[in-house]
Parts: structure tokens; C-alpha cells; sequence
């Protein structure tokens, strides 16, 4: 992915967009709170919509190469409650 990058000197290595200190972490924050696309960019306007899609490719894909360490959400004593 050309538009993400990953530089250890740069917000220690988290992924970035296009050598920016906006991390895919913060714009995909952004779009979970449930900002638009538009919204995001007008908060970082030197991004572009293609940087928007490159970080969520990026975290679609991320999510493929990574077993999620779940656990049960009840246990059997718990009497139907979450832990």
C-alpha cells in the first residue's frame, strides 16, 4: 500500500498516512464514531479520499492476517450475566 506507511521514526512505527502524523488509528476512530468521509477530510485537509480508502484497506486487511483473542462473553456460572 503506497498511501500507508510505517517509519519507526515516525509515531514509533505506528501505520501513518502517506509519511503524515495521521495514523489510519485515528482516521479510522473518526469514521467509527461516526463521522463521514467528508467530515474526516475536512479535519485533515491535506488528505484525500483515496488516503480515507487506504486506510481502510489496510485495516481490512490487517484483520485477515490476525486471529482476534476472544473469549466466551458468558461464563457458566455467571448466570446469564457478561464477565
Amino acid at each position: 500500500m503506497e498511501r500507508i506507511t510505517i517509519d519507526p521514526n515516525r509515531m514509533c512505527g505506528v501505520p501513518c498516512i502517506r509519511d503524515t502524523r495521521v495514523t489510519v488509528s485515528a482516521v479510522l476512530g473518526q469514521l467509527a464514531a461516526g463521522q463521514t468521509v467528508v467530515q474526516v477530510l475536512e479535519d485533515y485537509p491535506y488528505l484525500e479520499f483515496e488516503d480515507i480508502m487506504a486506510a481502510l484497506s489496510f485495516a481490512a486487511e490487517a484483520m485477515q492476517d490476525r486471529g482476534l483473542p476472544l473469549r466466551a462473553a458468558f461464563s457458566s456460572g455467571a448466570r446469564g450475566r457478561p464477565q
